[in-house]
């Protein structure tokens, strides 16, 4: 007899989608200022709350060859002290005012980011002034961050991922200051109070920043408020990045990271592509969600829904400021290097060859529509979109027509961008994990180097 439970009637399908909401896009105000740092302000009164966030268009690659993390380094320093006020003031200061701080460095950016009430609008500016002109590098503070980032950097090469990384932008960035992301040891250890002051001297200047705010202001007011507080802040030469010939390897090529014992390894491979500059960043942002961008995409449905063998297998596109790459990424099990690796290369070369489904493709753009439109609904967000335009030099549009365009994309454009920018043929292989475990199935993709955990090639 059937229970009246069961017989109780579930939809068995998922409602359709909703239109799609229209944005209300805050009113935005765009000035350079006459020592030449760029301002955006965009009025958002949701709360009484503002973000700001003072860019400098130069970042660790500046001197990886000689310096490798100075500019982050740089930049935890700089908060730890002004010729004003002490680490200690600092933290007081932003107690009173109920305000986060935060400093960070990248690979072309370095930045000052706070966050507080709106009625401190003019406090929270000066703080930025201070923190970007009068920095004081205190020796005892500068002597803490890099003790560390020593201990930082001891984890870092016991982990998979981050050695993966590591190698694959040696790979693919060659000669290029991309290609270096970590410095060594003994690099850290030869770090100087005055190498941190005078990257600060020569980076932190107003032809060089870009100061980002939103929030709950009027325009007009704050953006007096950004003259008299940065105005009389005297220009100077801004830097720039020497260009450099990068690798363009033929065929794929294996580079076996040596992690004795581990129990998993780390796959990651890919290629150079293109930066959001390009007029294909949209479609080749489509394709990847298709392939492996998603958690619905092509490679989670293949390694981890029906072969099990990884739990969040992702690729993506990482568009640095001159150069940008793709890459494919999990971490397995140690007996299914090779299946994972053939599936991997088993869905690139499906999406090259043939064109997909329209479900598919609706799937995929509803889904980049709809975490564009989570990504501007905070503050953090819409801050986070707009430096993306500014430090590009992205049309003013850009966001305002982004799911437009996207919504336009067919199978055609998918098929075209995978074809150029995901090239199984000459993709690079960079494999974490026990050589002994490991080489015998990486050797079935290409050559094989072999590296220990430092860098250093071992002999075959």
């Amino acid at each position: 007899m059937t229970s009246a439970t069961s017989q109780t009637a579930f939809p068995v399908t998922a409602p359709a989608v909703g239109p799609e909401r229209p944005v209300a896009w805050p009113r935005r105000t765009v000035r350079t200022l006459a020592n030449g740092m760029q301002v955006v302000l965009a009025e958002q009164h949701t709360f009484p709350k503002i973000g700001v966030e003072l860019f400098f268009r130069s970042g660790n690659a500046l001197v990886s060859r000689t310096s490798p993390d100075l500019a982050e380094l740089t930049s935890r320093v700089i908060r730890t002290g002004t010729h004003s006020r002490t680490s200690r003031q600092i933290e007081e200061d932003l107690r009173r005012m109920g305000a986060s701080l935060g400093t960070m460095a990248g690979a072309d950016t370095s930045a000052i980011a706070i966050s507080g009430l709106s009625e401190f609008a003019g406090k929270l500016l000066a703080m930025v002034d201070d923190l970007a002109r009068n920095a004081a590098f205190p020796a005892d503070e500068f002597e803490r961050e890099r003790r560390q980032r020593l201990e930082e950097l001891r984890i870092e090469r016991t982990t998979p991922a981050f050695l993966a990384n590591e190698r694959f932008r040696r790979v693919l960035f060659g000669e290029h200051p991309y290609a270096i992301v970590a410095p060594t040891e003994a690099q850290v250890e030869a770090y100087q109070r005055d190498s941190l002051a005078e990257l600060y001297r020569q980076n932190y200047v107003p032809s060089n920043a870009l100061l980002i705010a939103v929030g709950d202001f009027a325009s007009d007011s704050m953006m007096a408020l950004v003259e008299k507080t940065f105005g009389a802040w005297k220009a100077g030469p801004a830097p720039s990045l020497a260009a450099t010939e990068l690798p363009r390897p033929r065929g794929r090529s294996v580079h076996l990271v040596h992690l004795p014992g581990t129990v998993q390894t780390e796959i990651l491979l890919g290629n150079l592509a293109i930066t959001r500059q390009s007029p294909d960043w949209r479609r080749s942002v489509l394709a990847n969600a298709i392939y492996g961008g998603a958690f619905n995409s092509r490679l989670v449905a293949n390694i981890r829904e029906q072969k099990g063998y990884t739990y969040s297998p992702r690729s993506a596109l990482h568009a640095l400021r001159h150069h940008g790459y793709f890459s494919v990424h999990a971490a397995v099990r140690n007996d299914v290097v090779a299946a994972t690796l053939t599936e991997m290369f088993y869905e690139l070369d499906r999406l090259r060859s043939l064109p997909v489904s329209e479900g598919e493709l609706a799937d995929a753009i509803n889904y980049l529509s709809g975490v564009f439109s989570l990504g501007i609904a905070t503050q953090d967000g819409l801050l986070a979109q707009l430096s993306t335009v500014y430090l590009n030099a992205l049309p003013e549009d850009y966001l305002e027509t982004f799911r437009e365009k996207i919504r336009a994309l067919q199978a055609s454009d998918v098929l075209e961008a995978a074809r150029r920018y995901f090239d199984s043929a000459n993709a690079q292989i960079v494999i974490v994990g026990d050589r002994v475990q490991a080489e015998s199935q990486a050797i079935l993709f290409g050559n094989v180097k072999v590296w220990d955990t430092q860098g250093h090639e071992l002999a075959g």
